[in-house]
């Protein structure tokens, strides 16, 4: 009898110790009353009735899952390998618990799917310059879609893209023809710009009838500053002309 006695005994106080959880500030307990939802519980301390109630713990704070390196084809045909880092956490324990069974796993998986599909609708030239649209392009979809299991996706981030070492040297030369052609064009307009400065100038010249000569006597002003150059005077065309009829009328006297 005495030995049966202990054994309540031991059986009650046991019972009584399990009731008492204790939750941290960032944990909460969802709690089930014969199998269905009862309440969402903690922090702090709480008391589950024994046999009739069962807790379950839910993290809230923060969790950084990396998503495994993932093999697509971009829009312009061009295989990589694309991993990232999702970062997400529960907002709402009770449809977390309750809507899906395990939403770790759940929201990793998630979060691979979307990746291939989002990434697989651009050309790789956005991949690599645009990740910051494409990070958030991600991180909408995901929180839409996990918002029913009490997800907060807060943020995507892609890692790294990893191309094959053909298609690298291929976006070498890409990027190579792409600068000469920009340098070309730089080098047109200036061209185009400079022809129309000239033009402007001329036609400012043509309108003054001692601008030419200005402009002519500027000109060998810096010629002159050259030590070595050799300048030849033309004569203007009204000298000749007075030299020619001298030449063909000379003076009575002979001299």
């Amino acid at each position: 009898m005495e030995i049966f006695t202990i054994v309540i005994i031991t059986v009650v106080l046991g019972l009584l110790f399990s009731a008492f959880r204790i939750l941290r500030e960032y944990e909460r307990g969802v709690v089930f009353m014969l199998g269905r939802f009862y309440r969402v519980k903690g922090p702090g301390l709480v008391i589950i009735i024994p046999v009739l109630q069962q807790m379950m713990r839910v993290d809230l704070r923060t969790v950084v899952s990396d998503i495994p390196t993932q093999d697509l084809i971009t829009k312009d045909n061009v295989s990589v390998k694309v991993n990232a880092v999702l970062y997400f956490r529960v907002v709402d324990p009770e449809r977390a618990i309750i809507n899906v069974e395990n939403f770790m796993e759940a929201t990793g998986q998630l979060a691979q799917t979307t990746l291939r599909s989002v990434l697989g609708q651009h050309e790789l030239d956005e991949l690599l310059a645009q990740r910051e649209r494409l990070n958030h392009d991600i991180q909408e979809i995901l929180d839409q879609q996990t918002d029913q299991w009490g997800i907060k996706v807060s943020n995507v981030e892609i890692k790294h893209v990893d191309i094959d070492e053909s298609m690298i040297r291929a976006i070498a030369k890409q990027a190579e023809a792409e600068r000469v052609r920009r340098a070309k064009v730089i080098h047109a307009n200036g061209e185009e710009q400079a022809a129309g400065k000239l033009v402007e100038a001329a036609k400012l010249l043509s309108q003054e009838n001692g601008a030419m000569q200005l402009r002519y006597l500027q000109t060998l002003t810096e010629i002159a500053g050259e030590k070595s150059s050799t300048i030849v005077f033309p004569l203007p065309g009204v000298l000749l002309d007075v030299i020619e009829r001298l030449g063909s009328n000379p003076p009575a006297d002979g001299k």
